[in-house]
């Protein structure tokens, strides 16, 4: 607040002029890092941006009753690994997360069975150390994502489960 002049002021409690800025220089795109597309770059370890996908943990959380697990394996692990492939077939149509989304997420890797033995063995023992560690990290959740093919996004969770017998069609291996 300005001063009226008849009232002393020391040179330290002065109002200083402030220092006026240059003008930015003109701006273009063209950049490194500027985006040419008006699209969500696409690729290995860059997620799959969609509506509501927090909401899709719930849903996950919903079937955790329903796993079977053999040795070794932690629930937590598990629910953050299927969890993130659910979210991306649910972000591949364009919506928010459904619990299909989450029975698919969990069947295509051989965790919504009924017994232990109606995963093939030879994808527990390959899915194992992909799953070991995936609550506590992110980008272990991205490399199970990322193993599954997109062909196998259009899958209904019945047709996934049909399928599982020659899982490796399924998954990039």
């Amino acid at each position: 607040m300005s001063q009226p002049a008849h009232v002393p002021v020391q040179a330290s409690d002065r109002v200083r002029p402030s220092a006026l800025l240059p003008s930015p220089p003109a701006w273009f795109l063209g950049r490194p890092a500027d985006e040419l597309d008006l699209e969500q770059p696409k690729g290995p370890r860059l997620g799959s941006p969609g509506p509501d996908l927090g909401y899709g943990l719930k849903l996950a959380r919903r079937l955790q009753p329903k796993l079977v697990l053999t040795e070794g394996e932690h629930v937590e692990d598990v629910v953050a690994g299927c969890f993130a492939c659910g979210a991306r077939r649910a972000s591949h149509f364009g919506r928010a997360p459904v619990i299909y989304d989450m029975q698919w997420g969990y069947t295509i890797w051989g965790y919504l069975g009924v017994r232990p033995d109606d995963a093939p063995k030879d994808l527990v023992t390959w899915r194992k150390p992909m799953f070991r560690g995936a609550a506590e990290h992110y980008w272990d959740q991205r490399e199970i994502v990322d193993a599954v093919r997109v062909e196998t996004l259009n899958l209904t969770p019945d047709q996934a489960r049909e399928r599982l017998g020659s899982w490796r069609e399924l998954f990039i291996v």
